[in-house]
């Protein structure tokens, strides 16, 4: 036997859109306008109602005087005005009570209350004890209409993927079972006083209104849910989550999708089902204390998240008997009763309080509450975009894309704006002359969105039996019960009066427990009372078979009357049939009359058409000339601004050159200055050498007891000033030369005789020798190195270790002779030489030099000079 695989998933393409009915009906969106009153007396007006649809609004003084009297008085004009005496209910009659008549009539809306922040758009909504809103009384008109006509609970039941579908009796039955046993408490309250007493009475029982027109061969049920749009997240206010008291979690943003027929809905969002206002009532406040709400400088509770109450009501037709909701029956392998999804309709009406627009310059909104001011503005500004763009694509019959998917409040009623339901908006001002600007941009928003229209929405009939099924079902009921009571059976269902007397005689068992082997009493006694109750059956039995008796005669004389009733059903029939045949003739007729009638309106229609090509074509033309008049003039404009740029930059340019001719031709004077001065130098020194060689023969020091160099001249003096390097005494020497120094031949490099040489001193090196140095290397501020000779003593230590004490150091550079910067030293005056004793300077300068007679330590000098700083 074969058996389905209900857990194999066939992947399976995605099912096109149904084709909606076209309907060429478009209503334009309905804007009301409510004023508030000022919060005290001593505030400024700037609001005046002109009529009951044109409101003025008034620059206060200190605007018109800083803007030189640019704003002046304008009206703006809306369906209706509401002015500071209107009560809620005439509100509510108004605006929100044709679109709970639509939805009771499976029709779609969409409601929202827009404004400045503090200007009353969530009392509007939600209203105040006493004075309840929009949301209350649209809840208490429902269920008004519906009440006596509701389906239990869980026979509708949501599929998750916004759809509802309709369990059998059984599974509804054991769903209510389920959440009986899960909780101890009724979910309906039994009254009001369920309720916070603050909002116990939100609508007086006097004002109480109800809808015309329902079907009453349809079963009802009611879902709802609460979400808010915070940051541009959906969060969901009726989330049950677990409460962590050690690690709480934050809640989690629920995502948009798209269902079967392209609609949007809020993911893994909570629907409730509710069977009166009073249960409906207490979900929302429950989602009400959720809400996130904060204190800022204009609103004490201001609003930080866009609301979205959504209320959706699924309805079915009724079986023949009127009894259950129409299932069909669909026979296979095995039978199973399944509902037809196309039966069951399902209406939605959105109620949305959108959250404030406001400037932070006036709230002093800091940290996260500037954040949620961000947002809330982006998210309107969005909404503004959407209905701007809209607005053209009508108009002027463009067809640019419009941005629902930038914001999360115009992705998720997108579907309402493409013609899904009425569209509807209350404009909330508050007069104070400190919302002047931002009332201004709000009644501009406002005449903008009332010239959108939307496609009339096309009604949905529920094809079912024929009316009257609960009526006759009921009627049958009532007639059987008092048949019942004239032959004295039940009255109004309940038991006959004999079987209730015979139900009470009932006797119960005395107890059967025999304790003594000579007890002669409880056998008798519980043979007594068997014999009783045995009696008492009998008589039972009797009473049924004569009520079962009685039944069959009244269902037998109810066959004779249906019997009676069809023979009267064939004769009217018979006339019906006379009827249908002329009523045949006269559709004959009115088909060829609809037939002629077609054929004038397809000549009109196409007579239409080509009026309107041509009217588009004139309209494409104009466009066309208009654009590019406007991109000629615009063409003009670059072009002046090019030459004027043009003119900027050649004038830029030669005065840019002139300063670098200047700065290159005073940079070249100054280089050959310099040259001429090193020339200068140069000749100077050259006499000098030759003056000081003619005029002053050198005389030998008594203390030069080295060897003259066979190249060096006779006469050639030593600097007085010059006196031997303190490494040239007697002593052993430490000689520490570390491995990153560099051997260079062009710097003055010191050579020590008896030293010793270390790459890292030592104790046992310091202990041999008295004198210690460091050779260290750097580069100097002229880039080229600088080599420093760090000398000191070695001492004894009483510890027995050496000790270094630090006396001097040496500075060696390298210099060019040939720089201009270069300054001439001599130990004191300089010598006069007259030119011819030695010609060739460059060769006299380069002869190796030695020091005082006995020194340590030597210095080759290699084209540089040599520098000492103590």
């Amino acid at each position: 036997m074969l058996r389905p695989n209900v857990n194999t998933r066939a992947k399976t393409p995605r099912r096109p859109a149904p084709k909606k009915p076209s309907n060429n009906q478009k209503d334009p969106v309905g804007v009301y306008c409510r004023v508030r009153p000022l919060g005290a007396e001593e505030e400024e007006c700037c609001v005046e109602v002109i009529s009951s649809s044109t409101i003025q609004l008034h620059a206060p003084d200190g605007i018109k005087a800083n803007r030189n009297g640019e704003f002046k008085e304008t009206q703006y004009s809306f369906k209706k005005v509401f002015g500071i005496k209107t009560s809620q209910m005439e509100l509510f009659e108004d605006v929100a009570k044709p679109l709970v008549d639509d939805l009771i009539h499976c029709k779609n809306g969409l409601l929202f209350t827009y404004g400045v922040t503090g200007s009353g758009k969530t009392f509007t909504m939600t209203g105040s004890p006493g004075q309840g809103g929009l949301l209350p009384r649209s809840l208490d008109m429902i269920f008004n209409s519906i009440g006596p006509y509701q389906a239990k609970r869980f026979v509708f039941k949501m599929d998750d993927k916004n759809g509802i579908e309709v369990q059998n009796q059984v599974d509804a039955l054991l769903e209510r079972q389920k959440r009986d046993s899960q909780q101890s408490v009724p979910r309906t309250p039994s009254s009001r006083q369920r309720l916070d007493p603050e909002f116990a009475d939100m609508i007086n029982p006097q004002e109480a209104c109800r809808a015309e027109g329902v079907d009453e061969d349809s079963s009802y049920s009611v879902f709802v849910s609460y979400v808010e749009i915070y940051n541009n997240y959906i969060y969901d206010l009726l989330e049950e989550a677990p409460f962590d008291p050690i690690k709480p979690k934050p809640p989690q943003s629920k995502i948009l999708r798209e269902d079967q027929n392209h609609n949007m809905y809020v993911a893994g969002c909570t629907e409730v089902e509710v069977k009166s206002t009073e249960e409906a009532f207490e979900v929302f406040w429950r989602g009400q204390k959720k809400r996130r709400i904060a204190n800022t400088q204009l609103n004490r509770e201001s609003s930080r998240s866009h609301s979205v109450f959504s209320v959706k009501l699924a309805q079915a037709p009724l079986d023949a008997d009127g009894d259950n909701v129409l299932q069909v029956l669909c026979s296979t392998l095995w039978s199973i009763i399944l509902q037809d999804k196309n039966q069951v309709s399902v209406s939605q009406l959105c109620l949305v309080d959108l959250a404030g627009s406001e400037r932070t310059s006036r709230t002093r909104a800091e940290g996260s509450r500037l954040r949620e001011a961000g947002n809330i503005n982006q998210s309107l500004m969005t909404l503004r975009t959407c209905i701007e763009v809209l607005r053209e694509n009508q108009l002027c019959g463009t067809n640019k894309m419009v941005p629902y998917r930038d914001s999360k409040v115009t992705h998720l009623f997108k579907n309402y704006f493409d013609g899904e339901g009425k569209v509807k908006m209350v404009v909330c001002v508050n007069p104070n002359a400190g919302d002047y600007e931002e009332t201004m941009l709000v009644m501009r928003f406002a005449e903008l969105t009332q010239e959108v229209e939307v496609a009339r929405p096309v009604d949905r009939p529920i094809c079912g039996f024929t009316a009257g099924r609960r009526q006759r079902n009921q009627a049958f009921k009532d007639e059987l019960s008092c048949r019942l009571e004239e032959r004295g059976g039940p009255i109004n269902g309940g038991a006959p009066s004999v079987l209730n007397q015979l139900l009470q005689s009932f006797p119960t068992l005395p107890p059967s427990d025999l304790t003594d082997p000579r007890d002669d009493h409880t056998l008798p006694r519980l043979v007594e009372v068997l014999e009783k109750r045995y009696r008492i059956r009998q008589m039972l039995t009797e009473e049924y078979n004569k009520a079962a008796d009685m039944l069959k005669s009244m269902l037998h004389e109810f066959d004779g009357n249906i019997v009676a009733k069809d023979n009267l059903v064939q004769d009217q029939r018979g006339k019906l049939s006379e009827q249908d045949r002329l009523i045949q003739n006269q559709k004959t007729d009115i088909d060829r009359l609809e037939k002629k009638a077609k054929t004038l309106e397809c000549k009109i229609d196409i007579l239409q058409k080509t009026t309107n090509i041509y009217e588009e074509d004139k309209r494409a033309l104009r466009h066309e000339l208009e654009s590019r008049e406007q991109r000629l003039q615009r063409e003009l404009s670059e072009k002046r601004r090019m030459e004027a740029r043009m003119q900027g930059v050649v004038s830029d340019t030669k005065l840019k050159w002139e300063k670098e001719c200047e700065r290159r031709v005073n940079a070249k004077q100054l280089e050959m200055q310099n040259k001429l001065w090193v020339k200068d130098e140069k000749l100077k020194q050259l006499k000098a050498i030759v003056t000081e060689s003619q005029d002053t023969p050198a005389k030998p020091t008594k203390r030069s007891a080295s060897p003259r160099p066979p190249s060096m001249p006779a006469g050639l003096p030593v600097r007085p000033r010059h006196r031997r390097s303190h490494s040239a005494g007697g002593g052993r020497w430490v000689d520490h030369q570390p491995p990153s120094n560099l051997e260079l031949d062009t710097v003055l490099q010191p050579n020590l005789s008896n030293a010793i040489k270390v790459s890292t001193p030592s104790e046992k090196a310091l202990s041999k020798c008295d004198k210690y140095m460091l050779t260290h290397q750097e580069v100097a501020s002229d880039g080229e190195i600088c080599t420093k000779l760090i000398k000191g003593e070695v001492f004894k230590t009483r510890a027995g270790g050496q000790s270094v004490q630090f006396t001097d150091i040496e500075t060696l550079t390298q210099e060019c002779p040939t720089a201009p910067s270069r300054k001439r030293r001599s130990s004191g005056k300089e010598d006069e030489r007259t030119e011819g004793d030695w010609t060739d300077v460059e060769t006299r300068c380069a002869v190796a030099m030695e020091m005082r007679a006995g020194s340590k330590m030597d210095y080759a000098l290699h084209g540089g000079q040599k520098r000492r700083k103590p």
